[in-house]
């Protein structure tokens, strides 16, 4: 039985920690903070419930394998989940609307063509096709397997490019996919907020980005009942089951290295432990650069605006769960969310809703520019949420300064993404230091819930099964 310290107590951490403890290790996780979860956090106030992370899950089945593997209760029993029909509804800067089905090709063709003319969604189907073969070529090394040693075919695009004519050089760019394959700004704006949902700005992220709504569109998006931190309440709560120690509000602020390998740390005020592993699930600091000067690890520069929004007045029966405000003058592109869930509203005459936005985390603004933000998000959700300032009791804003006080760092690190130069591949899970291991969303498979989870399978895999692992099978 190993010692195991775990740094943080985000998800891909606690999946760690709790694939750890099954195995028969003794497993302590320290975190800074005065709770679990990380960045899949939670506000309440007068009755209202919110979260301020994720508001949808994407692959359950990376947790319902977490569940299954590391005790009797499969996901389903532990918390409520459920499809999200439609997915999402997208109002475009011109005033067309369009509600796209939850995992259904043929319906999301339908419902384009429908809204913006026939064509429209022939064109997304065939994105859609070349997007799979994205998929397809880098699911394996991505999500599955450890991050290869030599990461070089990573580095290039795996987008195919259109075969006919004088296009058939590939596209460079989320964005030229846009202009050169969608033809229509609504259709290359609804691929943009895909890549602006996740922390990338279209204009630069890969073609490869195409796997993300590739991804959404083909496994469905799912609420869970009580908002995502329910689910961060039930991986804990299996932490513990499993035996897994946490300690609160105990920075770590080294891990001690002894001939060369790591054997525990230190904590904020000098108390050493420890450990014949060290897993850190806190961001990841700078490796190394490259020979050309570049950072090793995943960089976005981009963060996350939320307002919390407390309503008068019962949801309309007309409303969807998720609705995507495009962009349209000053206003950002915004995401509504709006759960059908009595258990984040005080009653049945009342609503809460999330608003976020994507931002870059530079420069910085002050508190009166964030409010000024906040307006412009409110504004632009109006167009999703009828009589929305009429309706509205108050509001909480959280900036990306609310973000670092809560995971450490103001940037929400994206999913890997081949392509790019390599340059949006985060770093391995195994460290250049012998017995530190890297889980959660700073380390491969990058950000979000399912690729924090995958993360923390692939760090237990390397400790319990040694450097023969070679990932999930």
């Amino acid at each position: 039985m190993a010692r195991i310290v775990v740094i943080g107590a985000g998800l891909g951490a606690m999946a760690a920690a709790a694939r750890l403890a099954v195995a028969g290790h003794r497993v302590t996780v320290y975190e800074r903070g005065a709770t679990y979860g990380g960045a899949v956090g939670r506000f309440e106030r007068d009755g209202f419930a919110f979260d301020t992370g994720p508001g949808l899950l994407h692959l359950p089945a990376v947790y319902r394998d977490l569940f299954v593997k590391t005790g009797k209760e499969p996901l389903e029993e532990c918390v409520a989940l459920t499809q999200v029909d439609p997915a999402s509804r997208h109002v475009f800067a011109d005033g067309t609307r369009v509600d796209l089905p939850n995992a259904s090709r043929a319906g999301t063709v339908a419902a384009l063509d429908a809204a913006l003319g026939a064509g429209a969604g022939e064109r997304w189907g065939d994105f859609l096709v070349r997007a799979r073969e994205a998929w397809d070529r880098t699911r394996r090394p991505l999500l599955e397997e450890p991050q290869p040693a030599d990461p070089a075919p990573l580095a290039r695009e795996p987008y195919p490019a259109l075969k006919p004519g004088l296009l058939r050089r590939p596209a460079t760019t989320l964005a030229r996919i846009g202009t050169r394959e969608l033809r229509d700004p609504r259709l290359a704006a609804l691929l943009d907020a895909y890549a602006w949902t996740y922390g990338f700005d279209p204009a630069t992220a890969p073609a490869a980005a195409a796997v993300l709504p590739y991804m959404e569109q083909t496994f469905g998006s799912w609420y869970v009942g009580g908002g995502l931190r329910a689910l961060a309440d039930a991986v804990y709560e299996r932490c513990l089951k499993r035996r897994v120690e946490f300690v609160f509000d105990t920075p770590v602020e080294d891990v001690l290295e002894k001939d060369g390998r790591a054997v525990g740390v230190r904590l904020a005020g000098g108390d050493t432990v420890e450990a014949d592993h060290v897993v850190s699930g806190a961001p990841v600091p700078a490796l190394p650069p490259r020979s050309d000067g570049r950072p090793r690890h995943q960089v976005l520069g981009t963060s996350r605006v939320t307002v919390c929004l407390a309503l008068r007045g019962p949801r309309e029966p007309a409303a969807v769960h998720r609705t995507v405000v495009h962009a349209d003058g000053d206003r950002p592109t915004v995401t509504v969310l709006r759960p059908d869930d009595p258990a984040l509203r005080p009653d049945a005459d009342h609503e809460s809703v999330t608003v976020t936005a994507t931002v870059r985390t530079s420069p910085e603004r002050d508190a009166g520019a964030w409010e000024a933000f906040a307006d412009g998000m409110v504004e632009a959700a109006g167009r999703a949420v009828p009589e929305l300032r009429e309706r509205l009791l108050w509001r909480h804003v959280r900036t990306p300064e609310d973000v670092r006080r809560d995971t450490g760092a103001a940037e929400v690190p994206g999913p890997a993404l081949a392509g790019a130069d390599g340059l949006l591949l985060p770093a391995a899970n195994r460290s250049p230091l012998p017995g530190l291991w890297f889980a959660g969303g700073w380390s491969h498979p990058g950000g979000g819930l399912a690729h924090a989870g995958m993360s923390g399978a692939l760090v237990a895999g390397f400790i319990v099964e040694g450097a023969d692992f070679r990932g999930s099978r």
